[in-house]
């Protein structure tokens, strides 16, 4: 696949365009070009080829959804918070991942980053609840393939959940799993807001050869209401940054400590 001067792949590129226009309805050539740091000549010619495939209508200027979301998920909400952090984390991580492995990322904007960093990786089987990051790749990351784990949909954050995913995961073994916690609260591990995704989450932590933890410094001592595991027993936790020593402290305090990686 072509890649830009910018070094991101134009499907990348033009997928990350749709996302765009999903949360605006609308786009203009300006800001395309503004968005992504291209020319405006290259601005039109991928709306033009959005609209080739039946992805977009081009209008004087710019370009139009087909169809108005009806509501925005929470992935689209927090797509720039943190991102750079995020960015980070994903660099690290996709180090931890060989080619030909069968990997599992949790659903979230941290796990899209990672997935996205993915893309030069060869033969690797991205198992997901996560509706975007497997739009994603179906979009723009031919390198990849996935398995999109069944469930209830938990509208507005486009994942799937509940006792049906639970089952089609515990018949998986995983070579690598990626557990994207809402919350590390020290002396309390690792958190989340919903019941179902904590227990999904919990069997996240048990299913792969190895495991690892990605949150960026912003979730520690957030707020989160559900406990579903500890750092003991996992392989590694990815960080931008530990601020303060708290996770460090923490695993230095565990038998087995896992690693604190770093950029």
């Amino acid at each position: 696949m072509a890649k830009a001067a910018d070094g991101m792949l134009v499907g990348e590129r033009r997928a990350q365009i749709l996302e765009l226009l999903a949360r605006e309805s609308t786009v203009r050539v300006a800001q395309v070009a503004q968005e992504f740091g291209v020319s405006r000549v290259t601005a039109r010619a991928d709306l033009d080829a959005l609209a080739a495939d039946g992805k977009l209508r081009r209008t004087h200027g710019g370009a139009v959804a087909l169809t108005k979301a009806v509501t925005v998920s929470e992935q689209e909400r927090r797509v720039n918070v943190n991102v750079e952090a995020k960015r980070a984390i994903a660099r690290v991580a996709q180090g931890l991942v060989e080619d030909g492995s069968s990997v599992l990322v949790d659903s979230g904007t941290t796990g899209l980053e990672l997935v996205r960093a993915l893309g030069g990786k060869r033969g690797v089987t991205v198992v997901t609840t996560d509706l975007t990051i497997a739009d994603v790749i179906d979009r723009s990351l031919p390198s990849l393939d996935v398995v999109l784990l069944g469930g209830a949909l938990n509208k507005g954050h486009r994942y799937t959940f509940g006792p049906i995913a639970l089952h089609a995961l515990e018949g998986l073994h995983p070579d690598v799993a990626f557990v994207c916690p809402t919350a590390y609260v020290p002396g309390r591990g690792l958190m989340t807001n919903n019941q179902l995704m904590a227990e999904l989450k919990r069997a996240m932590l048990a299913c792969a050869e190895k495991t690892y933890v990605l949150m960026d410094a912003s979730k520690v001592g957030a707020r989160g209401l559900m406990r579903f595991g500890g750092l003991e027993g996992v392989d590694a936790v990815v960080m931008e940054a530990d601020p303060e020593g708290l996770v460090a402290a923490e695993l230095g305090e565990l038998a087995r400590p896992p690693q604190l990686l770093l950029p």
